[in-house]
């Protein structure tokens, strides 16, 4: 019972950062647009984003079944920790706040809709793999705990991302706190991933007799 808290604890938090986070990434890449493209961009963006983590969902079983992903997703995770600490050091969390303002924060050069469309496309489908795994990584071999966690991130990037970003621009602390969360996610997914990743390359082959 303690342990299924914990469990759903931790679910609850990466997808609030996960989800803040991927509102941060649309607000930059619609920043640049003009303010009535701008809200349209980040509307699209948003519902994006909640549909692909629908349709990784629906799939994470087979994605779950595929030798060495959990390996594969910290490496995943890795590169999103790398990201989100830039982000951090560069403050893009306030100029992406201030793209959803009317005044809106002005990039150089200025972007079509079709451009920032582009970006934000690959955004939402790296930072949905990755909401996925690190559910995943938690719920390991719970599926109701795995169901609960990707249904959990849809409802916090279709209705909560934006407030999501604008309590992380707030309050810095929480950023910081929740990189160091998907840091210890991601250790704990080459850690465990590794010796599957091992037999696959041959490594443990001098056990055979």
């Amino acid at each position: 019972m303690f342990d299924s808290s914990i469990d759903i604890a931790q679910i609850v938090f990466a997808d609030i950062i996960l989800s803040g986070d991927n509102a941060l990434v649309i607000g930059m890449a619609a920043a640049s647009l003009s303010p009535q493209l701008r809200k349209k961009a980040i509307f699209m963006g948003m519902a994006l984003a909640a549909g692909l983590r629908i349709f990784f969902a629906a799939i994470a079983t087979y994605l779950l079944a595929i030798p060495g992903i959990i390996f594969i997703g910290g490496l995943l995770l890795a590169w999103v920790c790398w990201r989100f600490y830039k982000e951090l050091r560069e403050h893009f969390s306030e100029k992406a706040e201030l793209a959803l303002t009317a005044k809106g924060y002005q990039g150089s050069p200025r972007k079509q809709l079709w451009q920032a469309m582009v970006t934000i496309t690959i955004a939402d489908v790296s930072m949905s793999i990755d909401n996925v795994v690190a559910v995943a990584a938690i719920a390991r071999d719970n599926t109701s705990l795995l169901i609960f966690g990707l249904i959990l991130a849809i409802a916090f990037m279709a209705f909560f991302a934006t407030m999501i970003m604008h309590v992380m621009t707030k309050f810095p602390w929480l950023s910081y706190l929740g990189l160091v969360f998907l840091i210890y996610l991601t250790v704990s997914m080459l850690y465990d991933g590794w010796p599957e990743v091992a037999e696959l390359i041959g490594m443990n082959s001098g056990n055979t007799t």
